[in-house]
């Protein structure tokens, strides 16, 4: 091999490397606490990751792109390598997982509050209580008096589901049961028509859009009795952590990366002391309660007037 070849064949070389250097540069643009990534949010739960949001790009070089979606669309995005980072209020199936053991990645699923599926009614009706029993009975065709109407948010939604699962009901297609498109839909269609129920994340209801909060005082969050409870139950921090309120469902963060990037950064943030207190002020329960601290002074000072 002559010098003029061997000359040839490391510009080749580092002409490579340098290509791949490039492409891994493009496909990788962030890491745990810096750069930029997507994550996809359940719609029923956005308020509460719009605040984490908030605080951590105030926390760090990060910028956070929220898209709000279903949670059929935020799955299917993840199985088809679309969204990388996402928020749900259930982890993935054994089906789900495979799919990515294929792929050889290995989602990471952390949770990190508990929430509650709330019914509400228009502020103007009486009754402020309800028995998960006779909603069971009205999506089966029954005739309920105290129930004229069902509204959900999105026939793909987290809380379609978990009314599917809880009552071992389709929701679909059933009379008089609606579904819109959004939780902010829901509470602007029930503060205006008297006797309909809405169900929706509670989240929207601790932390309404200024936009929305004169719609939120129009309505008011029932409480419930679970099918083998005699007492009725608001969704409250005390009834979530007690177990009582019989509609809990906990978040999860999914990542699914497969590098140490803002998914990994973002998922300790929210489960670290900063973001478990911004889960407790939101009015949710979070997964581990934050410490207080207590400072001792040995003296006592007087305000000056």
């Amino acid at each position: 091999m002559n010098k003029l070849t061997k000359t040839f064949i490391g510009f080749i070389l580092i002409t490579l490397i340098f290509v791949f250097s490039c492409q891994n540069k493009n496909e990788i643009m962030d890491t745990i606490i810096a750069g930029k990534a997507t994550v996809y949010v359940d719609e029923s739960v956005l308020p509460i990751i719009e605040d984490q949001e908030a605080v951590f790009e105030t926390e760090y070089t990060a910028k956070l792109l929220l898209v709000s979606k279903s949670e059929k669309e935020i799955v299917n995005s993840l199985l088809s390598d679309t969204a990388r980072i996402a928020i749900l209020s259930r982890p993935l199936s054994e089906k789900e997982l495979e799919v990515f053991q294929s792929k050889k990645i290995r989602p990471r699923t952390t949770p990190f509050a508990t929430d509650a599926v709330a019914f509400i009614k228009r502020k103007t009706a009486k009754d402020t209580l309800i028995a998960l029993q006779d909603v069971i009975d009205f999506l089966k065709g029954k005739s309920i008096p105290t129930i004229k109407g069902l509204v959900f948010d999105n026939p793909n939604s987290s809380t379609v589901r978990y009314i599917n699962e809880v009552s071992g009901v389709l929701v679909t297609n059933q009379k008089n049961v609606f579904s819109l498109k959004t939780n902010e839909e829901v509470i602007k269609y029930v503060a205006e028509h008297e006797g309909m129920i809405g169900i929706i994340g509670m989240n929207w209801i601790f932390q309404p859009p200024l936009d929305l909060q004169p719609f939120v005082d129009k309505v008011n969050v029932l409480a419930v009795k679970g099918v083998d409870q005699q007492q009725y139950f608001f969704p409250t921090q005390d009834n979530l952590a007690l177990g009582k309120y019989p509609l809990a469902r906990d978040l999860y963060i999914v990542n699914c990366q497969g590098y140490s990037g803002l998914g990994m950064g973002f998922g300790s943030f929210i489960t670290g002391e900063r973001g478990q207190r911004i889960v407790l002020k939101s009015g949710l329960l979070p997964v581990r309660t934050p410490g207080r601290k207590i400072i001792i002074r040995n003296t006592i000072t007087k305000d000056k007037n």
